[in-house]
């Protein structure tokens, strides 16, 4: 079936699905979008779609649905005809959502919110973009971005441009994304959303996107310039290598609990398209009021439906799915082979496209690290609470290290597969920034009004001496060193990683973990302000992820050897002396923080030292003959006897000396 509107030589055919409405119109308004100046009765087709053709009409309408029944919230019926309702399957609507308590108005006891609601506008699809393989590939680097904050500060960046999905086409960005190594932008939600309804009176506003009405709808203030806004930025991204993923939400919508507005799904059927229990309850696995019934037939037609407009219309690589598995509940149980989670994988729109999933929400059984199934990518924050335990000073820490730097065999290698699906990555949009957590030890989220409550307080950060700024050097050096050492063991990892943009230069929310509701200078990137000596130690470490693949293969490191080898294995774990860590020094929790890492690397052995210590130390490489160490970095030979700092991580690389000498002439 063919939903929303639809533009044709003879005029518009308007269509929404419901199961339990009674009656069903299309509200038709001026250009403006304003004045309502018709209102049109659909028909019944059967199977829950109601349509009609409208002679006459082309693209720029705007218009809404109206649909009537039974109204009864505590058993998940909310008809109301005087609630104008957003297409489920609009594709542009006229202007951003603002949260209004008549929105939420019991049926009989509000006015029409049709002035209140932005428009639909009807609009015919561009031609398909030429099929192509995604650019990205498993042990890639994934580089997430909040298309306002990104830009709204950069100098570079045209004023009226800055903010927006176009801005990420200037060629300042996107030679900034090249310099480090970016497989694949992944762009926070950019369809449009509601605040939720206790931001307005705090004066705040949702930052982050994730609180959508509909699923198709690019937000106007992200995309003034429509869907071709979105097409020809990815256009040009993939031009200079650069591919697009987009953060889609379908685990919950905007209109919230039973208190929350009515605009779009909830008037027209509420009682399929979200999840209730047996007593009419709404289901809450999101912890934003209601869940998706993504089980649902329609729903999954629905969700279907706009990963393929995304990759038709915008040529997208792919999707990182939020709260994942809402995704893949049927009944209210996870099951990793789900209608929806299959029909996305054999779809043949989509099947070849990069698909991430954020395999955790607070529903029952909500917590799925590892058991999606391949393609899916998942976020790993195993990864993320190991890598920061080391560096924090936890004991006993080497080994999960270690287990992280390898892939986690221990979360992705459950079902004897030899390939990672892992995303590692330290700092992420939700929770403390790269830079803070090295600077904070709490979180600081008064600004959020919500009294410091809201956020997780277990952040696993550590303020190295003072909470927040501080004037004394040797603590910002200490600082920095971290931030090194967070970065070079990000780079370091196997398998796919993720760096959240500004985490390169030291970007800061002064210690908010929880700034989805500030779009101000807390979440905009100071590009003026921002860390250049730590910029530059993130470009060298993608250069040097580029040049030795060993880095990013996605394949588990094993001890065994590598690509058949009959020699040399893929990895050995080392102590600081150079002689083979034992079982009992993995197990031992007193043990020095000390630990290196020598891998193949077609032909050569690459050098992973890691000092978590706070005392320098100095490492002893195994040496053979005829071959010499060089700074993996700087390529250039080093004194082996020099001490590595402490908290530092230093790469070295293998090469036959005779070459060596070659290239450095007599």
């Amino acid at each position: 079936m063919t939903l929303g509107a639809t533009t044709a030589p003879e005029g518009i055919r308007f269509a929404v699905w419901s199961s339990s409405a009674q009656r069903l119109w299309v509200s038709l308004f001026d250009g403006t979008g304003a004045r309502e100046i018709d209102r049109l009765e659909l028909n019944p087709e059967g199977e829950g779609v109601h349509a009609r053709l409208v002679p006459g009409l082309g693209d720029g309408t705007h218009y809404g649905f109206r649909a009537d029944g039974d109204y009864a919230p505590e058993h998940g019926l909310w008809f109301d005809p005087n609630k104008l309702l957003t297409d489920p399957y609009a594709v542009e609507v006229d202007r951003p959502y603002q949260y209004h308590w008549r929105l939420a108005a019991k049926r009989n006891e509000g006015a029409d919110t049709s002035p209140l609601m932005p428009k639909a506008i009807a609009r015919s699809l561009p031609k398909p973009v030429p099929p192509q393989p995604p650019l990205f590939r498993p042990g890639g680097l994934f580089y997430e971005l909040n298309v306002r904050s990104f830009t709204r500060l950069h100098p570079d960046v045209p004023e009226a441009q800055r903010g927006t999905i176009a801005a990420l086409a200037h060629p300042a960005i996107v030679e900034h994304l090249k310099r480090l190594g970016v497989s694949a932008v992944e762009l926070m939600p950019v369809t449009a959303s509601i605040d939720e309804r206790h931001l307005p009176p705090l004066g705040l506003s949702n930052a982050w996107g994730y609180n959508p009405v509909t699923f198709m709808a690019l937000d106007p203030r992200l995309a003034p310039g429509g869907l071709k806004e979105l097409r020809d930025t990815v256009a040009a991204l993939r031009k200079a290598g650069i591919g697009t993923i987009l953060d889609l939400v379908f685990n919950h919508t905007g209109e919230s609990d039973r208190l929350g507005p009515t605009l779009s799904l909830r008037g027209l059927d509420a009682l399929a398209y979200y999840r209730h229990q047996p007593d009419g309850r709404l289901v809450n696995d999101t912890g934003t009021g209601n869940t998706v019934a993504c089980d649902h037939p329609v729903v999954r037609e629905m969700v279907l439906d706009t990963l393929r407009h995304f990759v038709r219309c915008a040529g997208v690589d792919g999707f990182r799915f939020d709260l994942a598995p809402a995704l893949g509940r049927v009944d209210g149980a996870f099951d990793p082979e789900a209608p929806l989670l299959q029909a996305i994988g054999g779809d043949p729109l989509l099947a070849d496209r990069v698909l991430i999933a954020e395999p955790w929400d607070i529903g029952p059984n909500g917590y799925q690290l590892g058991n999606f199934r391949p393609p899916y990518l998942e976020w790993n924050d195993r990864y993320r609470d190991d890598v920061r335990r080391f560096w924090r000073g936890d004991a006993g820490a080497v080994g999960d290290l270690a287990t992280r730097l390898a892939g986690s065999s221990d979360v992705f290698g459950r079902d004897g597969r030899q390939t990672s699906r892992t995303v590692n990555f330290i700092a992420a949009h939700d929770g403390m920034t790269l830079a803070d957590i090295v600077a904070y030890e709490r979180k600081h989220n008064d600004a959020n009004g919500e009294h410091n409550r809201d956020g997780h307080n277990d952040n696993l950060s550590w303020n190295n001496g003072a909470e927040g700024e501080a004037d004394d050097e040797a603590i910002g050096m200490t600082r920095f060193n971290d931030r090194r050492a967070l970065l070079a063991t990000l780079f370091a990892s196997r398998g796919t990683i993720m760096l959240t943009a500004g985490d390169e230069f030291g970007r800061t929310q002064k210690g908010n973990n929880n700034a989805y509701a500030q779009d101000n200078a807390i979440t905009w990137l100071d590009w003026a302000g921002r860390d250049e000596a730590l910029e530059q130690y993130a470009s060298s470490l993608a250069t040097l992820r580029r040049a030795f693949p060993a880095l990013a293969d996605p394949h588990f490191l094993t001890g065994e050897p590598a690509g058949g080898s009959e020699k040399i294995p893929d990895v050995a774990w080392l102590a600081e002396t150079g002689a083979p860590l034992a079982e009992a020094d993995w197990n031992d929790p007193a043990r020095h923080r000390l630990v290196m890492l020598l891998g193949d690397n077609e032909g050569g052995r690459l050098a992973v030292m890691v000092n978590g210590d706070r005392r320098q130390c100095v490492f002893t490489l195994p040496v053979r003959e005829g071959f010499e160490w060089l700074s993996a970095i700087e390529t250039q030979a080093v004194d082996l006897t020099r001490p590595l700092p402490g908290r530092s991580v230093n790469f070295m690389i293998e090469r036959r000396a005779a070459k060596v000498r070659a290239k450095r002439g007599p």
